[in-house]
């Protein structure tokens, strides 16, 4: 009989993490919520969608939403440029492309080194699992919490 998997992730003294960077900010996602990262490719706008989403593409026969984070979190804007990647991101039956400026590939993080989201900082902390301070301010990890986000995201993108 398998563990129970709250149980399993309690035991674990480390987490691995998918980490990225877009425009100012250092990301992190839990690993088992990428599939894959594809280049930015051409990118069919929707009408009247929400301005976080940039619009679709194509991949592997489906349509993919493709998401801006920076707009998503009131963070600025990123742009699409020649070496941008869409990191392909999971939970659930939820499927999105996520812009990424770089892909800083996969960390395995201490458990005991997340600390709790700083309190009442801005809208972008109900997202966030924690942050891991690196040795500068600029090289400080903020981790989401990529399910709820992509909740948030299609709640909102219905709702117009």
């Amino acid at each position: 009989m398998a563990p129970d998997r709250a149980i399993a992730a309690q035991a674990r003294p480390e987490q691995e993490f998918f980490c990225f960077r877009v425009g100012d900010l250092r990301l992190g996602v839990p690993s088992e919520n990428v599939l894959e990262v594809l280049r930015a490719g051409l990118l069919t706008p929707l009408p009247r969608a929400p301005s976080f989403l940039l619009g679709v593409t194509g991949h592997r026969g489906e349509v993919l939403p493709v998401m801006d984070l920076l707009r998503f979190l009131a963070k600025g804007e990123a742009r699409i440029m020649p070496r941008t990647r869409i990191f392909v991101g999971v939970s659930g039956s939820y499927v999105a492309g996520v812009v990424a400026d770089t892909v800083l590939g996969l960390r395995r993080i201490l458990v005991s080194d997340i600390l709790p989201p700083p309190v009442g900082a801005d809208a972008a902390t109900e997202h966030m699992l924690g942050v891991v301070a690196g040795p500068t301010a600029e090289e400080t990890i903020n981790l989401l919490n990529f399910s709820k986000l992509l909740q948030t995201a299609r709640q909102r993108a219905v709702a117009r």
